[in-house]
């Protein structure tokens, strides 16, 4: 028993803390061993019963024998200085740790009972700084940027030598991915695609009379433009952002470090197989894209301008050349290695945790897009000065 108090020591853990009393009906706890995650829900436990049956005048807490100390053991000490205010005590500590202090001040104020998180005193925003920081952001980007495209190159052109180097069953993969699984949804597009150019333009094109002109305004809109721009999008939606998340979590996951410590080229063994996927296959669902597109308009022209099927494909071979068909299946090669480039760089960028994946993806699709239109720019006006 403890003289004064009534509680017996059997009943308490002693192994984890030991009391003794003090004068002026005060008492010491002296905690022994570790104070931890594992101790400390016993010992609050049990120190709350006591404190709050006995109302001590003072607490001491010894950490002498302590020989560790973390914020669970820190949590313990609060717990019981609020108990000890509460009932009109004092409460203190002696013979504490450096580390023990250390926690201590981050943790807790002993001063105005409050949990205390320390924080940052917020920058002032300088316009000088904020630009230097960019221009030094961007200058990186950029030379990380001129790094791939040469890595990428270089890799490319072994691959040409050297064709069993390439990954042939990821490429075939990756062709699966982004040509065959995308089908229907490019299918979809173009057809109604197709679908509202007929109907929009039949409306103009009937108070003339001449309804038939219908056929070849979708055949060459979508087959030189339409077809390789809106297969382009749907593709760096669906594999671009996928090409990015894919790298970027290898890139945090540091499977991409592990890579190059076993010897693998990283760009040769990620970025070459979905570069020449998308190289092979965007060109033919650009294809898939034109022949959707025009039977969407097909549609229009049998049902709302009385034309024979027969007539329809006719007016559309018309106007249709070999010329214009490989015209736009280039555009999209172009376009795929935009898409294949960026997902794999903005992949490769990745930094920091998973939300870094999620920009990444994000990234390499708005940054495909941007591409797509600023380059199929570009086609149009040197093919109007080269045609």
């Amino acid at each position: 028993m403890i003289p004064g108090f009534g509680i017996n020591m059997a009943e308490l853990n002693q192994h984890f803390y030991e009391i003794k009393e003090k004068e002026d009906r005060g008492i010491s706890i002296h905690f022994n061993g570790r104070m931890d995650i594992e101790t400390s829900g016993p010992i609050l436990r049990e120190l709350q019963v006591l404190i709050q049956k006995e109302s001590p005048l003072s607490v001491t807490a010894d950490l002498e024998n302590v020989t560790y100390f973390d914020d669970f053991g820190a949590a313990v000490l609060f717990e019981i200085k609020k108990l000890v205010t509460a009932a009109k005590g004092r409460f203190n500590i002696v013979h504490t740790s450096f580390r023990a202090k250390e926690i201590l001040s981050l943790i807790i104020n002993f001063d105005s009972d409050e949990v205390h998180v320390p924080l940052r005193k917020r920058r002032l925003f300088n316009m000088v700084v904020h630009l230097g920081e960019s221009v030094i952001s961007e200058t990186s980007n950029i030379k990380f940027m001129i790094s791939f495209i040469g890595s990428l190159t270089l890799s490319f052109i072994h691959v040409c030598f050297h064709p069993r180097s390439l990954r042939w069953n990821d490429t075939i993969t990756y062709m699966e991915k982004t040509g065959v699984d995308a089908l229907p949804i490019v299918a979809l597009i173009s057809f109604l695609l197709g679908l509202i150019m007929a109907f929009m333009s039949s409306i103009q094109f009937r108070q003339f009379g001449a309804g038939i002109y219908v056929a070849s305004l979708v055949a060459f809109a979508m087959v030189s433009e339409l077809g390789p721009i809106m297969t382009a999008i749907v593709v760096a939606g669906r594999s671009g952002s996928a090409f990015a998340a894919e790298i970027g979590t290898m890139k945090i996951s540091e499977e991409i470090d592990a890579l190059f410590t076993m010897g693998f080229d990283p760009v040769l063994f990620l970025a070459v197989p979905r570069l020449i996927a998308s190289i092979i296959v965007v060109p033919l669902l650009t294809l898939f894209s034109n022949l959707f597109a025009i039977s969407g308009g097909l549609m229009v022209g049998v049902f709302m301008l009385d034309l024979t099927p027969g007539t329809y494909i006719r007016e559309t071979l018309s106007v249709l050349t070999l010329t214009e068909i490989l015209w736009g299946m280039g555009k999209s090669a172009v376009f795929a290695m935009l898409i294949a480039w960026v997902g794999c760089l903005r992949g490769f960028q990745a930094k920091g945790g998973a939300s870094a994946v999620g920009n990444a993806a994000t990234s390499a699709v708005v940054s495909s897009i941007f591409l797509i239109i600023l380059f199929d720019s570009i086609l149009a006006v040197v093919r109007s000065y080269w045609g």
